[in-house]
């Protein structure tokens, strides 16, 4: 699973500068000298940011979905313009201005290794960032020297362009070239690059399933063709960190916000860990690490006025019954979808990231507060594309054709890779409680009650509960459940009460992100761009009902 150590220095060293503010410090990509004109200079930095770029996309995508927790009680404000500023660099200033001068080399040298993995990742990157916001640019941005305010292309033709760069990229990795100096995902492993092409096409497919009458067939034909895509956990894709913490700090940045001598920064999802709790999710042990064993306001705690606020306060009146409220239980200690309160004095009791994928603490009922290089130090990973998320898909495509039992295989499919993968993360806290560790038994008692549930709801309850499970799974990544809920509106009301999306905590939140708004560094400086009226705006392959009255649970 690990890289080595040296290449996840200087990868880490790269991703932590990309970030709000400190993207000043970057060097402009655009100033090319002869000592960076270099085909390896630019592929290490190209997939350094496309791992930077994907996690920031996934963490706003995972807040607006309840995955993780979400600030700012009204959605058109939650992500000011300003805050995406520094995705939007990534993708533009620093991956396609460097894609386009390293085009040029390897086309030259006939590098088609380096040329197979640049267009898989810029594909990857146009994808997403048309499931983010909508139009954006795409045809003028081969040479932003010259086309300085680019225009922002309709996503279908920024789709239409990103399949065919994977359908490119794949012949250049059938032909002759040299290894990467690098490969920080496969290791110089072509035919996993070309799986995650293919895989890459697949999630493009079934996003587009509403308005593609077609897109369900050329989904099939990449699914009923094995060994084509990414099916193994082999196989997956996935960024490694290191556990330096300093001189460069290689760990991943989640686990540097909540393992600090101060405790935690920031809060996980009320709604992610009641649900997992709930469920008897054997997951959650390493998803979440408690530093408490009674949260105040529940389990006979009482409650606190100056760590948890919201424990004296009454459940919000538009809140359907048993939908979670502020205090989850059993230690779990984090905030509600849209919770705007202040910090409090709570880093040393509030809920932390675990071991998985975060290379925190394995939760054993230690109770124990965090501290700096406890647990795996950081040496996480950034889940992008696994094997299991490609079998949601394939329960998502079979549902939407009422295959119930083609989509229960997958879903058992899905759960079990999941399970699988999470809980082989124990081996990264070597501290970890074993006997705390989910046995076998456990886990397929789990995977057997979650599929026969499955396959006994009706229409609603089945895709309620695939929706539940893609947001599980989706944990450390949060675009594809993002896009699922989006384009299935599920779940929401919580037709079983252990499925309930938590609302926003505001009665009027106004309407769901239905896309983000452009960020300020571009909206402001691009006369071809006008920023959107507000985040109600569809993406072109989202043709459900306008927000506020879709998705349900808003």
């Amino acid at each position: 699973m690990k890289k080595p150590m040296l290449l996840a220095i200087i990868a880490i060293f790269s991703l932590v500068s990309c970030e709000n503010s400190d993207l000043e410090l970057l060097e402009d990509p655009n100033d090319i000298t002869l000592d960076k004109a270099d085909l390896n200079r630019f592929t290490n930095q190209i997939q350094l940011d496309f791992a930077s770029f994907m996690r920031q996309m996934g963490s706003n995508a995972a807040e607006a979905s309840r995955v993780e927790y979400m600030t700012g009680r009204n959605y058109n404000n939650a992500f000011q313009p300003a805050i995406l500023d520094g995705e939007w660099l990534l993708a533009y200033q620093n991956m396609f201005s460097d894609i386009s001068a390293a085009q040029k080399i390897a086309e030259e040298k006939e590098e088609n290794k380096h040329l197979g993995v640049m267009k898989i990742l810029k594909a990857y990157t146009l994808i997403t960032l048309v499931d983010h916001f909508g139009d954006v640019p795409f045809s003028q941005i081969a040479d932003l020297g010259e086309y300085t305010s680019p225009i922002a292309d309709p996503g279908t033709e920024v789709y239409e362009g990103a399949i065919a760069l994977l359908d490119e990229s794949i012949d250049h990795l059938n032909a002759t070239g040299t290894n990467l100096e690098n490969d920080f995902y496969y290791n110089n492993d072509f035919n996993k690059w070309k799986k995650l092409a293919n895989t890459i096409k697949m999630q493009a497919y079934l996003t587009t399933r509403l308005v593609d009458g077609s897109a369900l067939g050329k989904f099939a034909t990449i699914a009923n063709s094995p060994g084509s895509f990414i099916s193994s956990s082999a196989d997956d894709f996935v960024f490694q960190y290191g556990s330096n913490d300093s001189n460069p700090d290689t760990r991943h940045p989640e686990y540097s916000r909540n393992y600090t001598s101060n405790g935690v920064i920031g809060y996980r999802s009320n709604w992610l860990m009641h649900t997992m709790l709930q469920n008897d999710d054997p997951r959650r042990r390493f998803y979440f690490y408690r530093q408490v064993d009674c949260t105040p306001g529940t389990d006979g705690c009482p409650p606190n006025t100056l760590r948890l606020p919201c424990s004296v306060v009454p459940v919000p009146p538009h809140f359907s019954a048993g939908m979670i409220f502020c205090s989850v239980g059993e230690g779990y200690w984090g905030r509600d979808h849209g919770n705007s309160e202040g910090l409090p004095q709570d880093g040393l009791q509030k809920t932390a990231a675990g071991v998985y994928p975060y290379a925190g603490r394995f939760d054993g009922d230690e109770f124990a507060a965090v501290s700096e290089g406890i647990g795996g130090g950081g040496a996480g990973i950034l889940p992008i594309m696994l094997a299991s998320y490609t079998d949601l898909m394939r329960a998502e495509f079979s549902l939407a054709q009422n295959n119930t039992g083609a989509a229960t295989n997958a879903l058992r499919s899905a759960l079990q890779k999941s399970t699988e993968k999470v809980v082989g993360f124990a081996s990264v806290d070597p501290e970890a409680n074993t006997a705390l560790i989910p046995s076998a038994s456990t886990i397929n008692n789990f995977i057997t009650r979650v599929v026969n549930e499955f396959s006994s709801a009706d229409a609603n309850g089945k895709w309620e509960i695939l929706g539940n499970q893609t947001l599980i799974a989706n944990y450390g990544s949060g675009n594809l459940g993002y896009n699922f809920y989006r384009r299935t509106g599920f779940p929401f009301r919580g037709i079983n009460p252990t499925h309930a999306l938590q609302f926003n905590i505001e009665t009027n939140p106004g309407s769901f992100i239905r896309s983000f708004l452009y960020p300020s560094v571009e909206a402001n400086v691009n006369s071809n761009i006008t920023q959107k009226p507000n985040v109600s705006v569809q993406v072109f392959w989202d043709n459900n009902p306008p927000s506020p009255s879709f998705p349900a649970a808003n």
